[in-house]
């Protein structure tokens, strides 16, 4: 077993933290007003969809995290303008994009000439390989997402709890739910080297749905979700180094256990 205290020298270790710290804070805020709005579905699909991202970047031989946020705010402004016009319900349109990113990612892959170990990184996490632009990426893309959040605040709950009744107000919703659809993207995006394309749904939806157990306001029940998702992935990084196991799998472990214990605390008093 390896002495916890002793990884905190390491930069590599403090990279891991600090970068999945963000991402768990920007999953918790924007999960929220998804979990709200029961749009859940969105954040897995738009997870598979930034596969083709991935698999362009690494084709390309650019940063994969930047193609994958623009094909995921591509894929999500896709959704909601067939959603709009009637071309598809949300969860087909979902589909329907799912399926271009996937295909697409496997056609460059095939391309390239097969899968390799940097795209097994980013469908699984590697949150302990964490560099230096990885980080950058990630904090900038979270304190823009938090500056948006903190701009649009009253907007975003007004179209999350009563959307007809704020497009009868006068609120831009179509606008605005294009702008959270695209801070879930972007959420997704800076997630994808923590989790993994494969359980970064989890992070976005599990410390919201565990903070709703609360039934406090919803302010406290933003911080109480920033609190799950952060604690769990500080948890995670430390019990993975510890034990040597799969980071993402022990983040993801750690979110539903504090769900569940939330859940039957909840329950019983």
């Amino acid at each position: 077993m390896t002495d916890p205290i002793s990884l905190l020298g390491y930069r590599f270790f403090q990279y891991a933290l600090l970068g999945g710290s963000v991402a768990a804070l920007v999953c918790a805020l924007i999960g929220l007003f998804v979990i709200l709005r029961k749009e859940s579905m969105i954040g897995d699909g738009v997870a598979h969809i930034s596969f083709g991202g991935i698999a362009l970047g690494l084709f390309l031989g650019v940063n994969p995290l930047i193609t994958a946020l623009i094909v995921a705010v591509l894929s999500v402004l896709a959704i909601g303008y067939m959603r709009r016009h009637g071309l598809a319900q949300s969860d087909s349109a979902i589909a329907v994009m799912l399926a271009i990113g996937f295909s697409t990612g496997l056609i460059l892959i095939s391309l390239a000439g097969g899968f390799n170990v940097d795209l097994f990184s980013y469908l699984f996490g590697s949150i302990l390989t964490i560099s230096t632009t990885d980080l950058l990426i990630i904090t900038g893309l979270g304190l823009v997402s938090i500056v948006v959040v903190g701009v649009f605040y009253k907007e975003l709950l007004s179209i999350t709890f009563d959307e007809e009744a704020s497009r009868l107000m006068g609120v831009p919703v179509d606008l605005l739910s294009n702008i959270l659809n695209i801070l879930v993207a972007v959420t997704i995006v800076l997630s994808i080297k923590v989790v993994g394309m494969v359980l970064v749904a989890a992070l976005l939806v599990i410390p919201g749905l565990t903070a709703l157990q609360l039934g406090m306001k919803f302010r406290d029940t933003a911080l109480a979700a920033i609190l799950f998702g952060v604690v769990s992935v500080v948890i995670g990084v430390f019990a993975s180094a510890v034990f040597n196991v799969a980071t993402s799998g022990v983040i993801v472990f750690t979110l539903v256990a504090v769900f569940l214990v939330t859940a039957a605390w909840r329950r019983l008093t």
